[in-house]
């Protein structure tokens, strides 16, 4: 039974096994579907967890997943808590990054086939694919310790990449020898690549900017090309979770916690299993972490050799990098006191204020960026922290538009041929590896991405700030 609380807020009570109330943050649009996709049903059981403590919650994005729903957030006290796999998810550390350019977007549609035609050759993508660059296994547990950091040292970007990165592009004690032989192995020689299902390059014109004095801050400004890339750890973080799954049902049993859904499977945080699923998890991150920077280093190539112009003339930078699939000890305020908390985020993007020391410092001044992007034909947004999501969400908001129907439901009602006859029909240019991968990442597969906007807007877990339209993607 979901209660309504405020236009944007709607209640799950207490009752039963659950230790918490649940509280989805939503419209009234929106509450339907996420209703009718069972996430209220995720959420309670998610309440249902040893040591969780204020709300289960969940995004205006959200939907059905593995254990906890797309758009699950949670938190556990740092001593009588737990940490969950299927809380993180399987694409460990998965995320977005925001590039800026100094290029304006009418000056370069002529170039825009032939960019298009470059990314897709120079970041694979696909089901499996592997790139260029393989990692010896020695070498591999560099990328496991310091991620993006590992990276740029690797000539694959500039260290000023790295000061406007989420944790400095890097998770501290990760554990480099914890990932078992086979992740290591399906890692390899997946640096530098895009993957599958709803990951892409897209290439974009801001179009509309709401708080002036933040884009400026984020270098953004209206007509202006720039470039999001969203991957994550791939085959190497899938085998990390479906390794830890198994050692995690496990720990359930024994430590003797009781269950709602066995996709919940968890062990206390003071056990060495969950320090261990701790140290593979961060390693995983780090993963994804690199091969983000790896592609920001190829798209970089890209626009050099396709435009034949310079470093200084293009002016491509790293506006923002952030994760929204991981666990993270933080610090928060919860009735009245500091407390230590594993915060769960899966397909849930940290959205911290102005001030907070997590924010990096050419950002401190008015809040950490948050990357929400649209679903291909769709606008893309930038966003920024606020105060009311650090009290209420733990500092969390939306990861993007959210599916609202399966990939076999999408393919069903239209081929990529045809999507891809549209999408050109409203000027969008589409490099893929598949079509009917295509075809399940239609547009209309996804909630309406302004909608799933405006609800964390307007219940002020985040702010508006640049709008973006989406001009050509490389799909995975």
């Amino acid at each position: 039974m979901i209660r309504k609380i405020d236009d944007f807020r709607f209640e799950i009570p207490q009752e039963g096994a659950m230790r918490v109330p649940g509280r989805i943050i939503a419209s009234e649009k929106l509450i339907g579907k996420i209703d009718s996709e069972r996430v209220a049903e995720q959420v309670s059981n998610v309440a249902t967890l040893p040591g969780i403590v204020g709300y289960s919650l969940a995004m205006p994005d959200a939907h059905w997943g593995y254990g906890f729903c797309v758009g699950g957030v949670a938190a556990f006290d740092g001593v009588d808590g737990i940490v969950s796999p299927g809380g993180v998810g399987y694409d460990i550390g998965c995320g977005v990054r925001l590039l800026r350019t100094d290029l304006e977007a009418k000056n370069v549609a002529q170039y825009l086939p032939r960019l298009m035609d470059g990314l897709f050759h120079a970041v694979p993508s696909g089901v499996g694919a592997g790139g260029a660059l393989r990692v010896r296994a020695e070498e591999m547990k560099q990328v496991f310790r310091f991620g993006s950091k590992w990276a740029v040292s690797r000539g694959l970007g500039d260290a000023d990449d790295l000061t406007v990165c989420e944790d400095g592009g890097f998770l501290g004690d990760a554990g480099e020898d914890v990932p078992s032989e086979r992740a290591v192995e399906r890692g390899a020689d997946q640096i530098g690549t895009l993957g599958s299902g709803n990951h892409f390059i897209e290439v974009q014109e801001v179009d509309e900017v709401y708080e002036k004095g933040v884009a400026a801050v984020f270098g953004l400004f209206p007509g202006q090309l720039v470039v999001l890339i969203h991957t994550g750890s791939r085959g190497c973080g899938y085998q990390i979770c479906a390794d830890f799954l198994q050692v995690m049902r496990k720990a359930g049993q024994k430590y003797g916690i009781r269950l709602p859904d066995a996709q919940l499977a968890c062990a206390p945080l003071s056990s060495p299993e969950a320090q261990e699923y701790f140290a593979a998890m961060r390693a995983g991150s780090n993963f994804a972490r690199a091969n983000r920077q790896a592609i920001t280093h190829r798209v970089r190539e890209v626009f050099e050799r396709t435009l034949q112009r310079g470093p200084a003339d293009l002016g491509i930078r790293v506006v923002y990098d952030v994760s929204h699939n991981l666990a993270k000890m933080e610090t928060h305020v919860w009735e009245g006191r500091e407390r230590k908390l594993c915060v769960h985020r899966k397909g849930a993007t940290r959205a911290f204020p102005a001030g907070h020391p997590d924010v990096p410092e050419p950002y401190r001044a008015v809040g950490q960026p948050v990357l929400l992007p649209g679903s291909m034909g769709t606008h893309s947004f930038v966003l920024i922290g606020t105060e009311q999501a650090l009290k209420e969400t733990w500092g969390t908001t939306a990861h993007g538009a959210g599916r609202r129907m399966s990939r076999t439901q999408a393919a069903k009602r239209v081929s990529g041929a045809e999507l891809m006859r549209q999408l050109a029909a409203e000027g969008i240019i589409i490099r893929t590896d598949s079509l009917r991968g295509l075809a399940e990442e239609a547009p209309f597969a996804y909630k309406d991405v302004s909608e799933v906007v405006d609800a964390c807007h307007q219940s002020g877990i985040s702010r508006k700030i640049a709008r973006m339209r989406p001009l050509g993607v490389v799909k995975g």
